[in-house]
C-alpha cells in the first residue's frame, strides 16, 4: 500500500514525527545527565504519544483511500486492504 497523503495531512504527520524526534533527543540527554526518572518517563511517554498519533494519521489516510477507491471495491481487494489496515492499526495498539 503506497503512502499517498494530501499536503496538509503530510505536513501534520511530519511535524508530529519531528516533535517526537526532538523529544527522544531530549530523553537521551536527560538520561546522559542523570535526570530524575519520573521526568524521563514523562518525556518518553510524550514521544510515544506523538509517534502513535502519526501512525494513526497514516492508517486513517489509508482507510479513507480504501473506502473511497471505487476500483478497489470493484476488484474485490477491499477485504484484503481492510485486513492489512487492521494489522497496521493493531501494531500501534
Amino acid at each position: 500500500m503506497e503512502l499517498a497523503m494530501a499536503a496538509e495531512e503530510l505536513k501534520t504527520v511530519v511535524n508530529r514525527l519531528r516533535r517526537a524526534q526532538g523529544q527522544i533527543a531530549g530523553v537521551i540527554k536527560m538520561i546522559e545527565e542523570g535526570r530524575d526518572c519520573e521526568d524521563v518517563v514523562t518525556q518518553l511517554a510524550a514521544a510515544s504519544r506523538a509517534l502513535d498519533r502519526a501512525g494513526f494519521a497514516i492508517i486513517a489516510t489509508g482507510l479513507q483511500r480504501c473506502l473511497t477507491d471505487e476500483d478497489m471495491a470493484a476488484s474485490g481487494d477491499r477485504e484484503q486492504m481492510r485486513s492489512r489496515l487492521e494489522k497496521l492499526f493493531l501494531s500501534l495498539a
